[in-house]
């Protein structure tokens, strides 16, 4: 579709931005038989700045899309590796009902490739290396969206009953529609870059807790290595940016100081630099706002879906993704607009509360008098550790009484009774 030159072009729904959230929204309403155009600027394969690890959560997402056997080809592991203060646990993910005990390691070229093959296959149109420019509006509504074909330079218009914003942390489009974020929630920063090893078929992905910087002073954040079974791992750093001193932090030099701590171990090349290394910011906790209106929804990062705790976001994107084919699906059969205009609220049933809790993790590993002593605590015992990670991936089984769930229901408990 995208080398024949037209002037416009019209489906059911167009979704911009054929990353993981774009392309699973595709994914799900073209199996519905809903006709769907999804507007990439690049071409794929592409890079992105990402760790690649993907949580159970993630993986079950992927296996109800179809892509169980690109998996397979890809790193399995079985948990994580959790280094602080002298002491290292590697922890297994949770054995629940609802999610696998492992997941997984994907370089993002492989895998969004994968997603969005697999949309095309269900009969979704791609148009690559297409950028939308702007929309039009109707009152509230947007009534159709300027494409330009970067290959030709030619523009179209495109029309749909329905527009899914899912633009990544930039969301200029989202923007343009008053899609603003709180500045008073967190929002990450992270980079990450690729180094040989030859642990890169490790069971564990590792982290990092006990992060310093040049003045030894406690960062806010953690560093990963991502063992991707390929000779290589993916090596990052990820910090909040909460306070107006870790704004101005160079990540690209916090990672030179951690891959330079971690070299010996993993037998990280001597000359290891940073050449490659990609960052990017990450807004977490739904802090953009609105979500949804007349006949658009924003969808993974363009909504900030990403996970507070530990800035998770592909399995957000796939979830917030198929949530809205369910919106738009339920909208377009019953023709009424109103599971479009309550996108936001169904995000906030289903991810509020516990994003609630992230924030109130968030303000206490702000503050070093709190994380400090908060980490060399959780990490006293495998036992305490354990749960807390389960925690942060999101991992649990609602009303059950496993010792994760109980020490949740605490955490829950001491936000409601704090301050705002």
């Amino acid at each position: 579709m995208n080398k024949n030159i037209v002037d416009e072009l019209s489906a059911d729904v167009v979704v911009v931005g054929g990353g993981p959230s774009g392309a699973a929204t595709a994914l799900w309403l073209a199996i519905r038989g809903i006709s769907v155009i999804v507007v990439e600027k690049k071409q794929f394969p592409r890079a992105k700045t990402c760790g690649d690890g993907l949580t159970p959560r993630a993986v079950v997402q992927l296996e109800a899309m179809g892509l169980q056997p690109m998996l397979n080809g890809q790193h399995k592991y079985l948990g994580l590796r959790a280094i602080a203060h002298g002491r290292s646990y590697e922890l297994p993910w949770p054995n629940l009902p609802n999610y696998p005990d492992y997941g997984y390691v994907v370089r993002r070229s492989v895998l969004d490739q994968a997603v969005l093959g697999r949309a095309t296959e269900a009969g979704a149109s791609v148009l690559y290396q297409h950028e939308a420019v702007e929309v039009s509006r109707d009152a509230d509504a947007i009534e159709s969206l300027r494409v330009r074909d970067l290959s030709a330079g030619h523009e179209l218009t495109v029309r749909a009953k329905v527009y899914v914003l899912a633009e990544g942390s930039n969301a200029r489009l989202a923007r343009s529609l008053g899609a603003l974020r709180d500045v008073n929630k967190p929002l990450g920063l992270a980079i990450r870059g690729y180094y040989t090893t030859d642990r890169s078929s490790e069971d564990w992905i590792e982290s990092h807790l006990d992060l310093r910087d040049e003045d030894s002073a406690v960062i806010p954040g953690y560093g990963w290595i991502f063992p991707a079974g390929d000779g290589t791992a993916n090596v990052g750093f990820g910090l909040l940016s909460n306070s107006q001193r870790w704004r101005k932090m160079n990540t690209t030099h916090a990672l030179e100081r951690f891959v330079a701590l971690t070299k010996g171990e993993w037998h990280f090349p001597e000359e290891a630099g940073t050449t490659g290394a990609t960052g990017g910011k990450l807004p977490m906790g739904f802090s953009v706002n609105p979500r949804s209106g007349p006949n658009f929804l924003l969808v993974g990062d363009a909504a900030a879906s990403i996970n507070p705790f530990n800035g998770e976001g592909i399995s957000y994107a796939y979830e917030t993704g198929r949530l809205a084919a369910n919106a738009i699906t339920q909208s377009l059969g019953t023709r009424n607009p109103r599971p479009i205009v309550d996108f936001s609220r169904s995000l906030d049933a289903h991810y509020a509360g516990y994003y609630a809790v992230g924030r109130l993790f968030v303000k206490a590993i702000s503050d070093p008098r709190l994380m400090s002593p908060g980490v060399w605590l959780t990490m006293r015992s495998k036992a305490t550790m354990a749960p807390v990670v389960a925690i942060m991936a999101n991992l649990m089984t609602q009303g059950s009484s496993s010792r994760i769930e109980q020490i949740y229901r605490i955490t829950q408990q001491l936000r409601d009774r704090l301050p705002n």
